[in-house]
């Protein structure tokens, strides 16, 4: 990837021209995202409100059109083809929607064009969003961040989602189909349904701009900008949560800005308790390693950071009922009890034995809390702090860099 050099279009109306232009959708670059918006379906809707051209993958030969558009049709996988509205295609198609570039899978609308791949079972496929960078930002910013924050927040947001996304792209993308899931397994993408002027503006003021730091081997480049709602005081350095490389922005910093925006639930969160069962069922179905420690009998805080006045746990003992045990991050721990995140809301908390139930209690924050704070940002913009003094903050040792 290449960082540091000049934007080629500086103008605010040009680059506003270009950013959401949809002229060029059948020239993709490497600045185009591949995002995974279903895997392993059998089936799913299209709807397009232009008339649409299906494609073989490389895009040489039309192999044919839908009609009516603006009507739902069924695409479904047959003998290890992808079938649409009843026509047969081969392995492998993207569909391409004239301007202004508009679809729908199922009740979601996105831009840019659509890639169906089918699974080698022969029996599922996946259905991948081929859309420019800077459009695709506009269907995250507004999914990871009210569209009604400040706009040095959303800006801070913007650079910060561009850079992670493309570090995953060139770190794990390689020898798959896609680069970046629609989830929060990396970053929540919605596509039209969160575009507003805000966001737009967000995107078009920080056109092409990431964050780098010096690397150990003395290259500056992208690092994986991660961002979590609310940290609770403190912002934890990224080893301690999920291993890795070092990296001197992702150190962690105090945080005196997010208990003034996160709502008081998320900030500090009630009790929330899981029976013993369900927990050793889910942690050794997820992790093959643990399953010679037998049922799990008990969870004891390995390791934890402590700040002024609250620790986050990062390591926890596994003891099972052989006598045996092992251990797991505390992140892992809780985003298997509880996958969707939204109970046990980060891993400041306390861990209580009440028999036959495991109980997370003062809890406090929400998420990994490893980078950028969101509810600080938030307020860190309030209190008149620009978008690069937010990233400045919480990136600390980072710099801003044009990718364009």
């Amino acid at each position: 990837m290449v960082v540091g050099c000049v934007l080629a279009v500086t103008g605010g109306c040009v680059k506003r021209q270009l950013v959401r232009s949809t002229a060029q959708m059948d020239v993709e670059s490497e600045f185009w995202i591949r995002v995974l918006l279903l895997d392993d379906v059998d089936r799913c809707s299209l709807r397009a409100d232009s008339a649409v051209r299906i494609l073989q993958p490389q895009g040489e030969v039309c192999l044919g059109g839908l009609n009516p558009v603006n009507l739902p049709v069924d695409i479904s996988i047959s003998d290890g083809g992808i079938t649409i509205a009843g026509r047969a295609y081969g392995g492998q198609v993207i569909v391409l929607p004239d301007e202004p570039c508009i679809f729908a899978v199922n009740s979601d609308t996105f831009r840019g064009k659509l890639k169906l791949v089918a699974n080698a079972d022969g029996k599922t496929f996946d259905v991948i969003n081929l859309i420019p960078l800077e459009a695709y930002l506009a269907g995250v910013i507004g999914a990871e961040m009210p569209n009604y924050w400040e706009p040095a927040a959303l800006q801070a947001q913007t650079v910060a989602a561009r850079t992670y996304c493309l570090y995953v792209k060139r770190r794990f993308a390689k020898n798959r189909q896609w680069d970046v899931r629609r989830t929060q397994a990396n970053q929540v993408y919605r596509g039209l349904a969160v575009e507003s002027t805000q966001v737009w503006d967000a995107v078009e003021e920080t056109y092409g701009q990431v964050l780098v730091c010096r690397h150990d081997d003395g290259r500056e480049d992208i690092f994986p900008t991660f961002y979590s709602s609310a940290c609770g005081g403190h912002t934890e350095d990224s080893r301690k949560v999920f291993g890795g490389e070092i990296f001197e922005p992702l150190a962690g910093v105090d945080c005196p800005y997010c208990k003034y925006v996160a709502k008081p639930s998320f900030f500090f969160w009630s009790t929330v308790k899981f029976d013993k069962k369900s927990v050793s069922k889910k942690l050794l179905r997820k992790y093959s390693s643990l399953k010679p420690l037998g049922e799990v009998v008990s969870l004891e805080v390995e390791r934890q950071s402590s700040y002024k006045d609250f620790s986050r746990i990062t390591r926890v003992r596994i003891v099972g009922s052989s006598g045996k045990s092992d251990w797991l991050r505390a992140e892992d721990l809780r985003l298997t009890i509880d996958p969707s995140g939204s109970k046990i809301k980060s891993a400041v908390c306390r861990i209580v034995d009440m028999t036959d139930e495991w109980a997370f209690i003062l809890g406090r924050g929400y998420g990994h809390g490893v980078g950028m704070c969101q509810c600080g940002a938030q307020q860190m913009a309030r209190e008149n702090f620009t978008a690069e003094q937010i990233l400045s903050y919480y990136y600390p040792g980072s710099e801003i860099k044009d990718i364009y």
